[in-house]
């Protein structure tokens, strides 16, 4: 009877409980929901850190690429206006040469037309000389002198009319723009630097000395006052 009862389940339930044993035995899904989770914190920590130096690469590349677009978008401009101001250039070049041209070709037509007018008032001027050789030659030179005379005049207006200006200083104060003395004469009757002589006359057209008169002046005489001059 107590070998049976040694058998029995209930002693074999019964276990000597020993400190420290159920640490010992512990293991299993257990033991591991029992340990500490800091590894696991550091890992989502370095994910966090990681995910955040990704993204500041992000937008660091995002905003290097806003600047490139931006650079490009300045230099297709500035290729643009450069183009534009090339077109206006050879636009202007073409029209400054046509109005070169146009200009040359007007001045003269200009030319042209001014000097048909002349002859044209000339032309009868030289009818006149013909008509007094003529008369000369049949008649002598009886009146040749009269018919030049005359038509030395006539030639004299109409030049006057185109605007040609006798230049014939005798007796006016020697003008070096106008005149150009050849000989001086001593003369103390009229003042000094005074045209004596009138060698051959000068014109003048417009404002424009064609040609100046060559006189000779007078030298010796009192100096012309400040006022004459």
């Amino acid at each position: 009877m107590a070998a049976d009862e040694k058998n029995t389940p209930e002693h074999d339930a019964r276990e000597i409980p020993i400190e420290g044993a159920e640490e010992k035995e512990c293991g299993g899904a257990e033991c591991a929901s029992a340990a500490p989770e800091a590894p696991e914190e550091a890992v989502q920590a370095e994910d966090a850190a990681a995910e955040d130096e990704v993204s500041e690469e992000a937008e660091d590349i995002a905003v290097e690429a806003e600047a490139v677009v931006a650079d490009a978008e300045r230099v297709a401009a500035a290729e643009a206006e450069a183009a534009a101001m090339k077109d206006r250039y050879l636009r202007l070049q073409a029209e400054w040469d046509n109005y070169r041209k146009r200009t040359a070709e007007e001045a003269a037509d200009m030319k042209i037309r001014a000097a048909e007018k002349l002859m044209e008032d000339v032309l009868p001027v030289l009818d006149d000389f013909e008509r007094a050789i003529a008369h000369a030659e049949q008649n002598g030179e009886e009146g040749l002198l009269d018919g030049v005379k005359a038509i030395s005049s006539k030639i004299t207006q109409v030049f006057a009319k185109h605007g040609l200006q006798v230049i014939d200083p005798a007796g006016e104060a020697f003008d070096a723009l106008e005149h150009q003395a050849v000989a001086t004469v001593p003369d103390e009757s009229i003042p000094d630097e005074t045209v004596a002589q009138v060698y051959q006359k000068g014109y003048r057209l417009g404002k424009k000395v064609l040609r100046p008169a060559m006189v000779t002046i007078s030298s010796g005489g009192p100096k012309r006052e400040a006022e004459e001059e």
